[in-house]
């Protein structure tokens, strides 16, 4: 079945020339099928790229998923088109009533600061709260995964030397859990953060749990409430050229950039990049909405919480 996502939409028209099977909302109004409600919180600062990045990974399942896309009173973006946050988007205060299988919250490009200095903690924090009554399971990334856990647990996050960036190994440590199912015993994932998480003081909060890290680059993914959430430190979603984007916007104008970590072949800037990480994000995505979403739902939507 395809995503079914709102009309005009960018992410429509180049997944489909990826041949990649999406619907919008008024041809699929006509199907008789109770899809999957599944909503977006981008905090990312390019909206359009990483709606087509979810969008892309969503759309490899049987199951067919109405895609909406959440937005935050408190602050404006700066790097998208106010039309496109007007067509596309909805405040949380809009969507706070409703219910949802599924949610996705992105990262956002404030983990140097507090938590409390970001402008719009309040309101973020108080979604992911939100989330746990009106959400059957979370998908936390990037920053998303480091504030989540200090707002549900106090699990604090801590500042790196220098950024964590390039593609990094990484073992299921439960390799058994539905989440990992058909891994192999190791997988790839970009990460580009300046931030950390802390094994021990994962270990230490007995609520979660640690079910993947890497020798290279520490935690990678937690779980919580048995599948009701889930926190990962990474960017599973990432296209193939998104860190040479990065290394090439910074190279240069920062001084704690570095060429990404195994991205490049022959580590050399001027090759393209060698993607070791899709077909386990295409496999990580499938399991989240197989396993924890569409098989843990109700049918009847307003029972979720």
């Amino acid at each position: 079945m395809p995503l079914r996502l709102p009309d005009r939409l960018p992410a429509i028209e180049l997944l489909k020339s990826e041949n990649i099977f999406v619907m919008d909302t008024s041809r699929a109004t006509a199907q008789d099928i109770r899809p999957l409600r599944i909503v977006i919180l981008n905090l990312m600062p390019l909206k359009i790229t990483t709606e087509t990045d979810l969008v892309r990974l969503l759309s490899n399942t049987p199951l067919q998923m109405d895609v909406s896309f959440m937005k935050l009173k408190s602050h404006t973006p700066k790097n998208t088109p106010i039309e496109h946050m007007m067509m596309f988007y909805r405040d949380f205060d809009e969507m706070k009533d409703e219910k949802f299988d599924g949610m996705i919250v992105t990262g956002a490009p404030v983990e140097t600061y507090d938590y409390e200095q970001v402008t719009y903690w309040d309101e973020v924090s108080g979604i992911m709260r939100w989330a746990r009554t009106h959400v059957t399971s979370t998908l936390y990334i990037c920053w998303a995964a480091q504030a989540a856990l200090y707002c549900h647990y106090g699990i604090p996050k801590h500042p790196l030397r220098r950024k964590m960036f390039g593609v990094f190994r990484h073992r299921p440590l439960k390799p058994l859990l539905p989440i990992f199912r058909g891994f192999d015993d190791v997988f790839c994932m970009p990460h580009s953060r300046h931030t950390e998480l802390w094994r021990t003081d994962i270990e230490a909060c007995p609520d979660v749990e640690l079910i993947a890290d890497s020798a290279e680059c520490g935690v990678g993914m937690v779980m919580a409430r048995g599948g009701r959430e889930f926190y990962i430190t990474g960017h599973p979603e990432y296209s193939p050229d998104t860190l040479d984007k990065e290394y090439r916007r910074d190279c240069g104008v920062r001084d704690d950039v570095s060429l990404p970590v195994n991205y490049y072949q022959d580590d050399n800037p001027a090759n393209p990049p060698l993607v070791t990480w899709r077909a386990h994000a295409n496999l990580l995505y499938s399991n989240w909405i197989n396993y924890y979403v569409y098989q843990e739902t109700p049918y009847d939507i307003s029972r979720i919480g």
